[in-house]
């Protein structure tokens, strides 16, 4: 079998009532380039691995399991870099989580060909549709059209998904600082965009789901957001130190925005009328609303695909 161009990697965790919609989106891809799909389970307690282990008895060339009988992710482990990173073959990497799934089988082909027709960017990322409970929550969608996201707006924040990424496998495998504070979508994203920014896909090819178990969405609230807004500053932070201060006015924004966020989480929404902060409220309102026209422009756009 030829080297596969790309590695998929899908972590997953009791995700028995979802994975299989996931591996149908990896195993119906088409294209014109071998590929491999690395599942990690991290000891499953409802099923999953079973699953998996199925699909991989069906898929042999295709699904490669990564099934771990004691949870890692409990004990402090990096999953990715610590399981995955040296079972790469692949020179990009597509990301999917276990309760994600994609929908669109033309979807690796027309990222690689992206990132092909883009040789000064890493990374690639398109438009999702968000479900909650089954029913439709709006789609992330940065951008309308195609196009070349600078890396000042992925630093100020867009709204993409982790099931739409693709990134050249030299840049993902890359330990940043950032991804030293912490090894998350964001750090990937700082990292990724940094050489030519993003490159931007607005067909719709993949579902993310809100709010599942476990999830980052069902886990986050209250105290908890609160403790993700401050890795996230120390993320941008050393985005900020990692580039000398080359995108200070943008990381100024990003930092902005946090400190807005943890407010509105604590309920201190007269804080927000001080003059200091006021412009940064009024241009995060600014973006929230262009945010929700443009789900709205892809719920009509994306309507039959619902």
């Amino acid at each position: 079998m030829d080297k596969p161009v790309v590695t998929v990697i899908c972590l997953t965790y009791n995700h028995a009532p979802y994975i299989r919609d996931a591996l149908e989106g990896f195993v119906c891809q088409q294209t014109a380039f071998p590929f491999e799909v690395l599942v990690h389970d991290d000891a499953s307690t409802d099923g999953t691995a079973d699953i998996v282990q199925d699909y991989a008895r069906r898929y042999p060339r295709l699904i490669k399991p990564i099934l771990q009988k004691e949870n890692q992710h409990s004990r402090g482990v990096n999953l990715i870099p610590s399981f995955c990173f040296p079972l790469v073959q692949g020179r990009y990497v597509a990301l999917c989580e276990g309760d994600d799934r994609w929908t669109d089988p033309t979807k690796l082909q027309r990222q690689v060909e992206a990132l092909e027709q883009h040789p000064e960017a890493d990374l690639c990322g398109h438009c999702v549709r968000c479900t909650r409970n089954g029913h439709p929550h709006g789609f992330r969608a940065p951008r309308l059209r195609d196009c070349v996201i600078p890396v000042e707006e992925v630093v100020k924040g867009i709204p993409i998904a982790t099931a739409s990424l693709l990134c050249r496998a030299d840049t993902y495998l890359q330990l940043s600082p950032m991804r030293e504070v912490a090894f998350l979508d964001l750090s990937l994203l700082l990292q990724g965009a940094v050489r030519g920014g993003l490159v931007y896909l607005s067909r719709c090819m993949a579902e993310y789901r809100l709010q599942t178990p476990n999830s980052w969405t069902a886990t986050h609230r209250g105290h908890r957001r609160i403790e993700a807004a401050a890795t996230e500053q120390k993320v941008v932070e050393a985005f900020d130190n990692w580039t000398a201060g080359r995108y200070r006015q943008a990381v100024r924004w990003r930092l902005a925005k946090i400190d807005i966020g943890n407010r509105l989480t604590r309920h201190q929404y007269l804080t927000l009328f001080s003059p200091r902060r006021l412009p940064w409220a009024l241009s995060r309102i600014g973006r929230t609303l262009c945010r929700r026209f443009r789900s709205l422009y892809c719920q009509l756009r994306w309507k039959k695909s619902l």
